[in-house]
């Protein structure tokens, strides 16, 4: 009896060390693949807010029409080099985990909830037929209702004027946060303008747009049952568009052009 218990267990052992084995193999052959996937999820999402996404091209193909740029926040000035980092493969979200590559928000300034910001970030640059730029496609980032935003907004070449907005991880509620993906909600952002006066004053508002409202190029429909969600999008949009965002760096190409 007990070397028939003990050839059952040793059996079972065997059986559970083979396919720890397989699962263990399978894994860390797949984790390139993985990575290659996720990495063509945010691409393809960079090359729907550009406007030039088609699925019967390749995706390298179409992402080698954009160019890629570092972007100091501190001076707001476009780098092509960046303490040895390649810009492929920089990912600006890892370094925020690393004080020597990222800074601390202060919490009264983190309307976006974001905790800490790289000192460099990364940006891509739709040029025309003359060289000049077509459309910036910038990262965004910032908190909803249960967890963070990543997506990426597109700004036209007078650099007030958004061409489109793309999220590509978030945790928000389906059918009620997760609208931020419905194509419908998204296609209000076309033509809206960010700044009034100097000031960031794109917002997504308390339920929808009134038709004759002056200010309606300003104003994204709220999304229906989630008003921490539209909140979040704001203080996003308020703060990737502030000082400590982008305004520098828009300011400095519009002055270029």
């Amino acid at each position: 009896m007990n070397e028939s218990i003990i050839k059952t267990i040793g059996v079972a052992f065997a059986v559970c060390l083979v396919c720890s084995l397989v699962v263990s193999t399978s894994a860390v052959s797949l984790r390139d693949l993985q990575k290659e996937n996720k990495l063509n999820d945010k691409r393809i999402k960079i090359l729907q807010v550009a406007d030039i996404y088609d699925p019967n091209t390749s995706i390298a193909e179409q992402f080698s029409e954009l160019e890629s740029k570092f972007i100091d926040f501190n001076t707001g000035l476009t780098m092509d080099e960046y303490n040895n980092f390649n810009i492929d493969d920089y990912d600006q979200i890892l370094v925020t985990k690393d004080p020597n590559f990222s800074t601390k928000v202060p919490a009264s300034e983190d309307i976006a909830i974001i905790k800490n910001r790289e000192n460099v970030g990364k940006i891509y640059i739709l040029r025309n037929e003359l060289g000049g730029i077509d459309k910036l496609v910038l990262p965004i980032r910032g908190y909803g209702l249960w967890g963070t935003l990543y997506g990426y907004i597109s700004i036209e070449d007078d650099f007030n004027t958004v061409s489109g907005i793309e999220f590509y991880d978030h945790k928000e509620t389906p059918g009620l946060g997760a609208e931020v993906d419905n194509p419908k909600w998204k296609a209000q952002w076309r033509g809206k303008k960010i700044y009034k006066d100097n000031q960031v004053n794109l917002s997504v508002i308390k339920g929808k747009v009134e038709e004759g409202d002056s200010d309606s190029s300003y104003k994204i429909d709220g999304l229906s049952g989630a008003t921490i969600t539209s909140r979040g999008v704001s203080n996003m949009v308020a703060y990737w568009f502030g000082e400590s965002g982008y305004s520098s760096l828009l300011r400095e190409l519009d002055y270029e052009s």
